[in-house]
């Protein structure tokens, strides 16, 4: 028996030790993914913003790497258009392609990391819609942000002239005249506004903010850190299409994360952009036309017909 017993321990401390093999294996394997994939597109996005904050001339590529013929490099060409020309001869919009989206949620994870969102706050949710009866069924995903309608409803209920439609187009929130009347949530048809209740991710877990939620978000241009009763916190929140990106030169967070290529952003004025063109294609549609807001976000169904 204690023979027996004496082998059992040692089969055991075998299968410890191959575990740990294993998982120091895996953690060298996931060290040199991270530093061979995700850290050089790390550094490249960092330099990006170094270029863009410093305001460089419109000709300096910021996605230098990039092939024109992708369309992220024809959209950074497209964006540095729009940008030389005054704001009110600009119009943002937002072409989401439902054939390529395969509903990764890695726009809304970009959006949630480039803003800083707390919990219950999400500017760009993924919504599945399923059609059809077994054994007919599809599903699609629908990413829908902030529509920065032409006729927002949202700006009407606010009360305190804390929502304002921008001449480029896109619908802002002042953080600092937000009273937290949230008349603007039920307002908007697409629910497109989330409140932020001032709570953290390291709350019940960490006992209280993780180093990472104390970090500076940059929307609209203001480095603001979440500390209590200070903006955002307690105000209303909606996707802005990363305006403090596109003011410098930058892509959106989603447009720039989306592995499908599936969203595309520029400038709706210039008939010339890649987003002037998808929207004048037959399978072209926006959500709730009948709502009369005229949206600024168009989403693509189905193939194009010529």
């Amino acid at each position: 028996m204690r023979e027996n017993h004496e082998t059992d321990i040692s089969r055991d401390s075998a299968v410890v030790d191959r575990t740990e093999d294993r998982r120091r294996f895996l953690a060298k394997f996931a060290s040199a993914t991270f530093a061979g994939l995700v850290a050089p597109a790390v550094a490249k996005e960092a330099r990006a913003r170094e270029v863009a904050q410093a305001r460089l001339a419109p000709d300096v590529p910021l996605y230098s790497g990039l092939d024109k013929e992708d369309v992220l490099g024809r959209m950074d060409g497209d964006l540095r258009r729009a940008l030389q020309k005054p704001v009110d001869q600009r119009n943002w919009t937002m072409v989401i392609d439902l054939e390529k989206c395969v509903g990764c949620q890695g726009c809304t994870i970009a959006c949630i990391q480039e803003n800083k969102l707390p919990p219950g706050v999400v500017y760009r949710p993924v919504r599945e819609e399923v059609t059809g009866t077994y054994p007919h069924v599809s599903k699609r995903f629908v990413p829908q942000p902030c529509m920065h309608c032409d006729d927002p409803p949202c700006v009407a209920s606010c009360k305190v002239k804390a929502i304002e439609k921008r001449p480029d187009g896109i619908v802002k929130i002042d953080y600092d005249k937000c009273e937290a009347l949230k008349t603007c949530i039920p307002a908007c048809p697409y629910k497109g506004i989330a409140f932020d209740a001032g709570g953290f991710w390291g709350d019940g877990v960490a006992g209280g903010p993780e180093t990472y939620e104390k970090l500076h978000s940059l929307e609209y241009g203001q480095a603001r850190s979440r500390e209590a009763k200070g903006s955002p916190i307690n105000k209303a929140r909606k996707c802005q299409f990363c305006l403090h990106r596109v003011s410098n030169g930058l892509l959106p967070a989603c447009v720039l994360s989306c592995m499908g290529r599936a969203t595309f952003f520029g400038d709706q004025f210039d008939p010339d952009s890649l987003v002037s063109q998808l929207i004048r294609q037959p399978n072209a549609t926006r959500l709730k036309e009948e709502a009369g807001t005229n949206p600024l976000v168009y989403y693509l169904v189905g193939s194009t017909q010529s």
